[in-house]
């Protein structure tokens, strides 16, 4: 089985001075969902090389026994330093996608015309897409074949609006995946703000949060397996 994880390279907290990236949970977690089912893992970013890591991901609060395994790996974290670029790699030589989140994406995976016709040429060619968190708004411009958005009338989850006051960036971000979504035509749920969500709708599959990536992960295993 060959996964493909793409990451964002997007490093600035919009015009606030602070960082952002990947937000390291929804890496790590699912990371070693599909490392011990002994898939084989590629990490993509648009720029490739070292992708920016959310440093409040990696504080001490949100470390996970996850987190934990991922930062004691040698080999995971030489494999971090060096993705691929985004614009080379083709569905073809991939099973599926896995899209960790962060607000990252959210400036220049949801903009970015690789990832986009990435995703497109994954659900054309009859394979699963999962997407966890804000990773879900990276979906904001991707296509049916016959130019209906993707989301539209499918059901979906990813970080909720209340999810995003709590953590006090609502005017920060470029919008609000969950409105997005559902601008989009999405029929979008959610369960309390961290709780753990995970939707299934056919080839896509989108978690809410970052507590959501581990189940998100194994529902990508099964329906690859199914």
């Amino acid at each position: 089985m060959k996964i493909l994880m793409v990451l964002t390279s997007h490093d600035a907290l919009g015009n606030t001075g602070k960082k952002t990236g990947f937000w390291l949970e929804e890496l790590a977690a699912p990371y070693y969902v599909f490392k011990d089912a002994g898939a084989e893992i590629t990490l993509a970013s648009p720029k490739g090389g070292q992708p920016p890591l959310d440093p409040k991901s990696d504080e001490p609060a949100n470390q996970t026994d996850m987190t934990h395994r991922f930062n004691a790996d040698a080999d995971a974290k030489a494999q971090l330093a060096n993705t691929v670029r985004l614009d080379s790699v083709d569905q073809k030589d991939f099973d599926t996608v896995f899209y960790p989140g962060g607000h990252g994406p959210l400036w220049d995976l949801a903009e970015d015309r690789n990832s986009i016709g990435l995703i497109e040429a994954f659900i054309a060619a009859g394979k699963s897409v999962a997407l966890v968190c804000h990773a879900p708004g990276v979906l904001r411009h991707v296509k049916n074949a016959d130019g209906t958005p993707l989301v539209a009338r499918r059901k979906v989850t990813g970080f909720t609006n209340s999810e995003e006051e709590a953590v006090g960036l609502t005017q920060v971000v470029p919008f609000l995946v969950e409105d997005e979504l559902i601008g989009l035509g999405g029929v979008f749920s959610k369960v309390q703000d961290w709780g753990v969500h995970t939707v299934i709708d056919g080839q896509l599959i989108t978690g809410q949060n970052p507590g959501s990536s581990t189940e998100a992960a194994k529902a990508l295993i099964a329906a690859v397996k199914a």
